[in-house]
Parts: C-alpha cells; sequence; structure tokens
C-alpha cells in the first residue's frame, strides 16, 4: 500500500468520519442551548474548513495531483494529529 492509499484511506475511513461527528455534537450542543456562543461559532467553522480541506485533499489524491514529498508530509501531519488525541 502506497503512503498515497494510506493517507486515503486515514481519511475517508477516520478523520472526516471523526470531525463529521464532532460537528454533529456541536450541532447539537448549540441546538439544546439554542445559542451558539462566539467560541462555538469558531469551532464549528474551523470544523467545516478541515473537513472541506480533507475533501479536497482526498480528490486531488484520486486525480494524483499530489507529489508524493507532499503525500508523506501530510500523512505524517495527521497521524501526529491523531495519536495526540
Amino acid at each position: 500500500m502506497t503512503n498515497a492509499d494510506k493517507l486515503k484511506n486515514l481519511l475517508e475511513l477516520e478523520i472526516i468520519p471523526d470531525l463529521e461527528a464532532a460537528i454533529d455534537e456541536l450541532f447539537a450542543a448549540i441546538d439544546k442551548g439554542k445559542n451558539a456562543s462566539k467560541a462555538q461559532k469558531d469551532d464549528l467553522e474551523e470544523m467545516r474548513e478541515m473537513r472541506t480541506e480533507c475533501f479536497a485533499i482526498v480528490e486531488e489524491l484520486g486525480r494524483d495531483e499530489l507529489e508524493s514529498d507532499e503525500v508523506d508530509e501530510l500523512l505524517a501531519e495527521l497521524v501526529d494529529m491523531k495519536t495526540e488525541e
């Protein structure tokens, strides 16, 4: 399995679902409180942007538009981010 495949799998099977779950949880918290705080709005916007970026990376991988060093760097960053959780 190439690093590009590993990156795609990590994004599709872990990162994006985790982001979507966190977005859903934040929406539920906002809905429960009937009013979103500035911090909640900022968090929601940041998570949405991250999700959009993840989908864009998956698309670029599908079109083979990323250089191998970019793939390696992204994979390392995401693995580090996942292990910090």
